[in-house]
């Protein structure tokens, strides 16, 4: 029996042997751009089509893919009710900072709009609001003069027609080319919502992925109901320089989207199949009423 069983472990040896020195071609297949897109939590390869159909959320691990501006309009109000509004705002360079109209140029080209900030009316299920949504294609949603003045004149537009405000923001912050210009984006803004508190009219805030700097820190957190949708990261600065300036660790996944939910600055994190009719329950809820 012994005898038989070394035979046995020797063929296979050879087999195995014989197996390894054997050389396998493999041939790179050209798969074209713009077919697959890779995840950023799971690294899976989704396919476009298949990443449409399920709004841009990764259908492995549920994580949300960052969106434009036109998609979120898309995805969130009635079809073909969007009527964009002061288009015509874009920034200009009043600090003469070097390379600044190149960066712009880079991020019109990018997210296909004259600035970070898509702005107008529309319907949800029939009710008409005022939206607005920053665009991270370009300049990473950062907001400069033009971004704060288009803000404010949503804001104005929504106090003086009685609309609610819906603005879904994606910000790396004030933008830094325009200096004290950027900064005082954050206190015009905010002021600006005062004509919406007095008139009581609902302002609801989405913060999305990633909302941070001078947004976070004025109108994007001063909603009436702060909505977070999954998978955003949210906070003032980076998790390093807020490390480094106090000292001491931060607890695990504080800027997440659960973590703000749990500490009180949001509301409710919702997922994005689910905003659209989140949002027309909290406008039925304060009783706006279906214009067909």
């Amino acid at each position: 029996m012994k005898n038989f069983l070394d035979e046995r472990r020797e063929r296979l040896n050879k087999f195995q042997e014989l197996i390894n020195r054997k050389q396998v071609e493999f041939k790179p297949i050209d798969i074209p751009d713009g077919v697959f897109t890779q995840c950023e939590q799971c690294n899976s390869a989704i396919y476009n089509k298949d990443l449409m159909q399920n709004l841009d959320v990764c259908p492995f691990c549920g994580y949300h893919l960052k969106i434009d501006a036109h998609k979120r309009i898309l995805f969130t109000v009635d079809e073909n009710s969007f009527v964009e509004l002061d288009k015509e705002v874009t920034s200009l360079n009043p600090l003469g900072m070097p390379e600044y109209e190149d960066k712009l140029n880079k991020g019109k080209r990018m997210s296909k709009m004259n600035e970070a900030f898509l702005s107008g009316t529309a319907t949800l299920d029939g009710i008409k609001v005022a939206i607005g949504v920053l665009d991270s294609y370009f300049m990473m949603g950062s907001m400069g003069s033009a971004v704060g003045e288009k803000v404010t004149r949503l804001i104005e537009y929504s106090a003086h027609n009685n609309l609610p405000l819906i603005i879904f923001s994606a910000s790396g912050g004030a933008r830094m080319q325009e200096s004290i210009l950027s900064l005082m984006q954050m206190a015009k803004t905010s002021a600006a919502l005062n004509l919406l508190e007095q008139k009581k009219i609902l302002y609801i805030s989405v913060l999305t992925n990633p909302t941070t700097g001078g947004v976070a820190a004025s109108f994007a957190s001063l909603g009436d109901i702060m909505i977070a949708e999954r998978s955003s990261v949210i906070g003032f600065a980076g998790a390093r320089v807020i490390k480094q300036t106090i000292g001491q660790d931060l607890p695990a996944g504080f800027q997440t989207d659960q973590f703000q939910l749990e500490k009180g600055q949001v509301d409710m994190v919702v997922l994005r199949k689910n905003m659209k009719e989140t949002l027309v329950k909290l406008l039925k809820l304060h009783q706006y009423e279906v214009k067909r």
